[in-house]
């Protein structure tokens, strides 16, 4: 196992206070080997608090290894948390609940079971939180918490989890709903690093980039074509994310093993395949990188609307029994199943109705053990209760988004996640799901 320290700030530059704690710990000797995307959840508050009290976290969890033993891990993070403002706090005062600008919680120490006064291991919010819970789904959902007898996957099915949000971002001329806005030829880059600058100020957690339009009736292109609109695209992320140590993660949408191994060697983190892992490239890739994969269901690429699953059965059991077989072929190429999530192709094969049980049922295909990605944002199944044009749908894709977060969906693909994330803002503070 590994050690597991759980960050989280709400006072002041809380990106910055994060990143200052990482670099700090980095310092001191802890070796890190993973970080969580970062998610933004309510503070905890006692009855009667001050109104002021009331300022949202930003939380990641890392992972890594260090030399130390739980007391001295201890020391030095109370260190960094005075050293970074925060002041010291009575545990039995009123002001445990104040806004702090560092928090830091030695949540998990291998395997030790340790009950003191000064410290508890693993921390009991471990099990009880979504903002313990999020990152640490995204770090090893089958992680076992010592002590316990349920993996971190199987506690987010309680205890639901905050949504990462994956935004779009179509650098082609021929998307449905955005072809051509974020079209880069070279010379005027000026409205992609716009979009990419808020998407991450607003700590989208992934974006993900696709250069080929899979939307019925697109032009299919090659692996040569792709990449010429990739690499520019890639070059400006990259250019904005490289003095960040706790950064969103970058996806291709593709299906071209060629542009994928081109794109890992640019920093990609997630290969988001539309086609499901059907070519054996790709899934070697995937093994070989051990980067995150999505693994889209889809009866045809591009998107035909003559082809969809048949009548006989529901959407839910035919996609999971596409799944449980799909499981045993990736299992046996010596897949991570830690590293695959499973997006149910919402319109890829499906009629509108289909589509809305999908949707409707998300939780029932969960049973596999995976991850779930949605990728529902302005869709043609809405046609049916909208006649707005594809790239007027945002609030229709909201409304949707916001019953994928009661149902505790794990991932979100919108085409407008600024938008989302503040209206998930509101949501979350008035369901108080923590």
């Amino acid at each position: 196992m590994a050690i597991f320290f759980g960050l989280g700030s709400n006072e002041g530059n809380r990106n910055a206070n994060l990143q200052q704690a990482v670099e700090q710990l980095k310092s001191s000797g802890f070796e890190i080997s993973a970080i969580s995307p970062i998610v933004e959840t309510p503070a905890l508050l006692p009855k009667n608090a001050e109104p002021s009290w009331n300022k949202p976290f930003l939380n990641c969890v890392i992972s890594g290894q260090a030399s130390w033993q739980p007391s001295q891990g201890l020391k030095i993070v109370k260190q960094i948390e005075a050293n970074l403002g925060r002041g010291r706090i009575s545990k039995t005062g009123a002001k445990t609940w104040a806004p702090r600008t560092i928090d830091i919680d030695l949540l998990i120490w291998h395997d030790k079971i340790v009950d003191s006064r000064k410290l508890t291991l693993p921390h009991y919010a471990v099990t009880e939180r979504a903002f313990v819970l999020t990152p640490l789904l995204h770090l090893q959902p089958d992680l076992v918490i010592p002590g316990q007898n349920q993996t971190v996957f199987d506690l987010c099915r309680t205890v639901k989890p905050s949504p990462l949000w994956m935004g779009v971002l179509n650098i082609t001329p021929d998307s449905f709903s955005d072809g051509g806005v974020w079209d880069n030829d070279g010379d005027d880059d000026e409205a992609l690093i716009g979009q990419i600058d808020a998407m991450i100020e607003e700590n989208v957690q992934i974006i993900d980039i696709g250069a080929e339009s899979t939307r019925p009736n697109a032009t299919a292109i090659d692996a040569d074509e792709e990449w010429h609109r990739l690499q520019p695209a890639l070059n400006l992320i990259n250019q904005r994310l490289d003095r960040l140590s706790i950064r969103p993660t970058i996806s291709i949408d593709s299906r071209h093993a060629a542009t994928l191994e081109k794109a890992l060697r640019h920093g990609v983190g997630m290969i988001n395949d539309v086609t499901g892992f059907r070519e054996p490239a790709i899934r070697e890739m995937a093994k070989a990188s051990g980067c995150q994969v999505v693994a889209m269901h889809s009866m045809s690429i591009p998107a035909d609307a003559k082809i969809v699953l048949p009548a006989s059965d529901t959407a839910v059991n035919q996609l999971r029994d596409w799944l449980n077989r799909n499981i045993d072929q990736w299992l046996d190429d010596g897949l991570d199943l830690n590293k695959i999530i499973f997006d149910p192709g919402i319109g890829f094969g499906k009629n509108s109705l289909q589509s809305f049980e999908l949707l409707q049922h998300c939780n029932e295909l969960k049973d596999a053990g995976l991850r779930l990605l949605i990728g529902h944002s302005r869709k043609s199944f809405m046609s049916g209760f909208t006649e707005r044009k594809f790239g007027q749908r945002d609030l229709e894709t909201l409304g949707i988004s916001l019953a994928l977060c009661q149902q505790g969906v794990e991932i979100i693909r919108v085409h407008n996640p600024v938008m989302h994330i503040r209206a998930y803002r509101g949501w979350s503070h008035t369901s108080r799901m923590d």
